[in-house]
């Protein structure tokens, strides 16, 4: 057998354990879960708010990495609504994707806006209303350093393994702020998520799967130790069909490696 044929079948493996998790977490994250208007309950296409989300906002300010940060990086789901608002009112930065990076990064610095907008900013809908759409090379030029890293999941174990919703834009996210510097090994990432999508199983990560240092519920914080992180960048040839033709920050980045 050869190493290409091995490989297809590693990655096979990977994928199909991948749906299976994914599959069984989302039956039980339908009881708990709000629907979205435009998706309803389709976790394919969303990451959801969830009942008590709350609760796990709360316990996520109190970690000494978001009290000291100034600027975040937050994904664009649901659970984090709150999080993306209250962030906002105590005057820390966002940095922020489009849904499935399609429009790029977003920017929104609270000194920049009325108090009264903090609310509209943190919604998917007002966000590029309010906030300042930044490049890649933008981010250079403004010496642009990200604090912490924030995201919701489809499901995570307690080694931090976290699977998405499947296509991968956290870790293309990760990938390029990484490549240009703006995030370090050593920049906390921390996932919200409900209690019923933490599993204590071990998880099958692929080399570019970005692993969190800690995971909040509404009912408990999991810390953990010694978390490697992918640092790769982005890799080319594993991108899925469409994603660099959709998605402008990567032909940006390639643009700018190929200089």
């Amino acid at each position: 057998m050869t190493a290409n044929v091995e490989a297809i079948i590693s990655s096979a493996f990977v994928m199909e354990h991948k749906s299976n998790i994914r599959g069984r977490v989302w039956t039980a994250l339908k009881k708990v879960a709000y629907p979205d208007s435009r998706f309803h309950d389709n976790f394919d296409e969303f990451i959801p708010d969830f009942v008590d989300s709350t609760d796990a906002v709360n316990r996520l300010m109190q970690l000494s990495c978001y009290i000291s940060c100034k600027t975040i990086f937050v994904t664009p789901d649901n659970c984090l609504e709150e999080l993306r608002r209250k962030s906002l009112e105590q005057g820390k930065k966002l940095l922020i994707t489009t849904y499935g990076i399609r429009r790029g990064f977003w920017m929104i610095d609270p000194a920049m806006i009325s108090a009264t907008r903090y609310e509209y900013a943190a919604t998917l809908d007002g966000l590029e209303r309010v906030a300042r759409n930044i490049t890649l090379s933008e981010m250079l030029d403004e010496s642009l350093k990200i604090d912490l890293m924030v995201t919701g999941a489809g499901a995570i174990n307690m080694e931090g393994v976290r699977f998405g919703k499947g296509h991968g834009f956290f870790d293309l996210e990760w990938g390029m702020l990484y490549t240009l510097g703006i995030v370090t090994q050593d920049t906390p990432v921390v996932a919200i998520v409900h209690d019923c999508q933490v599993l204590s199983e071990d998880l099958t990560p692929e080399e570019f799967d970005t692993v969190c240092n800690h995971v909040i519920t509404p009912s408990r914080t999991i810390n953990i130790d010694s978390v490697m992180k992918p640092t790769y960048g982005i890799l080319w040839d594993k991108l899925r069909e469409g994603m660099f033709e959709n998605i402008p920050s990567l032909q940006e980045l390639k643009a700018m490696q190929s200089i």
